[in-house]
């Protein structure tokens, strides 16, 4: 694996000052933090840059931590996920995004059409857009 292009996104991040960390931050997560610590961006962004490049966690890897979490008092895990909620047909969703202006409908199907194609969820779409992973709720600005 050339881990060329991750060194150089990473050496980039050194040298960007708070406006474009904050640019990145969006780009890469689709909101701002209030934070203004420079290094905990840094930080987060590396984070970040690091978990699209590698994959994140495994199942196996999550599966140990929320192990670990359950016998913690303090972690406070919240087991009972609320039920999805359907999208209406006909939704749209959009967002700017590099200067372009992107809409995707929901279709009776429960999927989703963008640019002729449709797609399974709004995280395949955004994915299709940016080229990256992304969580299409938090893209479209629909989940904070």
């Amino acid at each position: 694996m050339d881990n060329s292009i991750l060194m150089r996104q990473l050496t980039a991040l050194g040298r960007m000052d708070i406006n474009e960390l904050r640019e990145k931050y969006a780009e890469l997560y689709g909101t701002d933090i209030a934070s203004v610590n420079v290094a905990m961006r840094r930080k987060r962004l590396a984070f970040r840059i690091q978990e699209i490049y590698f994959g994140g966690l495994s199942a196996a890897e999550k599966g140990v931590l929320d192990g670990i979490a359950s016998r913690d008092a303090m972690a406070k895990l919240d087991k009972v996920k609320p039920p999805r909620e359907a999208v209406i047909e006909g939704t749209r969703f959009r967002r700017e995004w590099r200067g372009r202006m992107y809409e995707v409908v929901a279709t009776a199907d429960g999927k989703f059409e963008y640019n002729g194609n449709l797609y399974r969820s709004l995280s395949a779409v955004a994915g299709e857009i940016t080229g990256t992973h992304w969580n299409g709720k938090v893209f479209f600005g629909i989940k904070g």
